[in-house]
């Protein structure tokens, strides 16, 4: 649930001049827009768009443990996939459709490998969880 208002919140402030310099240079997608969230990360508004939803889904699939697990798996695995592309296409890539620079592939490596392994850390305690609740009498 956590990872899911961080990421919203992330999406909505990279809406808000101020906290997102050249603000005027946001564009919808693409290399072109040049607006940095924090001054450090390029945003496009498909880019928010993006975090934002990912972000909801995270809302919603965090009310069951298994959710949550997925959520972390898929989206940690989704995040290493963008950066890795990032990296592969470059920053001033017709290609790079998300608009993103360096800054952004290096955390979403970060973020994927994290939420990845958060995941994979709640599947081996669901193992044990379910393991414990079959071998308990009346449950």
């Amino acid at each position: 649930m956590g990872v899911g208002i961080v990421l919203i919140v992330v999406g909505i402030l990279g809406f808000i001049p101020g906290i997102t310099t050249n603000y005027s240079e946001l564009r919808f997608f693409g290399p072109d827009s040049k607006a940095l969230f924090l001054n450090l990360f390029q945003v496009s508004m498909l880019l928010n768009i993006v975090q934002l939803a990912i972000g909801a889904t995270g809302l919603t699939m965090s009310r069951t443990a298994v959710g949550a697990r997925n959520f972390l798996m898929g989206s940690g695995l989704l995040y290493i996939v963008l950066s890795i592309y990032g990296f592969i296409v470059g920053v001033n890539s017709a290609a790079n459709f998300l608009s993103l620079n360096t800054m952004d592939n290096w955390a979403f490596m970060v973020m994927g490998i994290v939420m990845a392994g958060a995941g994979w850390l709640m599947t081996r305690h669901l193992e044990e969880d379910v393991k414990t609740r079959s071998s308990t009498p009346g449950t």
